[in-house]
């Protein structure tokens, strides 16, 4: 299914372009288990080899993406209330004792926290709902989701370019994807033990 996503998403990025890019980021930053990492990568490869977006561009675009869709998920939590989403939470996996604990370490991290939320997978698309029940400033949440995902979409744009450029894996070479995906993954955990994981316990 995903590789059918992605045949679809690279024929209509030549007619979609930045608008494609700020749509697909804006469901990726909602709780549909749409990864960036399929939307940013190929859109930046494009821009390379095509000319017809610049990477400026993409970054930018999925920027815009991200904080709309976390913004949704901040202002639905906000006025939405506690009591719905803790009813509701368990189609999404997120059982009061989660969403207990995520109010916790939103609170001692604040808008830090929700820029480094934006780095980390899963966590980049749920952060919104604990932050918006705290009632943070919009403002800094704004400010905080803008940077960190900002961060996250320039990485992505290097990922697509430099992939893009290794000939080994754009042939299927098993022994490159596998070094890729446990380079990818090594990194995403060790932001995750510093930013989540160490925090979680000190309290």
């Amino acid at each position: 299914m995903l590789s059918s996503f992605v045949h679809w998403y690279l024929q209509a990025l030549d007619t979609g372009g930045y608008a494609l890019v700020v749509l697909l980021m804006a469901v990726e930053s909602s709780i549909v288990p749409l990864p960036s990492e399929v939307v940013i990568p190929p859109a930046a490869y494009l821009a390379v080899t095509t000319g017809k977006m610049t990477l400026v561009g993409v970054a930018l675009a999925g920027t815009v993406g991200s904080w709309i869709g976390a913004s949704v998920m901040y202002l639905a939590a906000r006025y939405l209330g506690r009591p719905l989403l803790v009813r509701f939470g368990a189609f999404i996996f997120l059982t009061e004792t989660k969403l207990a604990a995520a109010e916790r370490w939103t609170s001692s991290v604040g808008p830090y926290g929700v820029f480094a939320a934006r780095l980390l997978p899963v966590i980049r698309h749920l952060i919104g709902i604990p932050v918006g029940l705290m009632r943070m400033h919009y403002g800094w949440f704004s400010l905080a989701t803008l940077c960190g995902a900002l961060v996250w979409s320039t990485v992505l744009c290097w990922i697509g370019v430099t992939a893009g450029q290794d000939a080994a894996l754009l042939a299927g070479d098993m022994h490159r994807v596998t070094r890729w995906c446990v380079g990818i993954f090594v990194s995403l955990l060790v932001l995750y033990g510093l930013f989540v994981y160490r925090p979680m316990r000190r309290q």
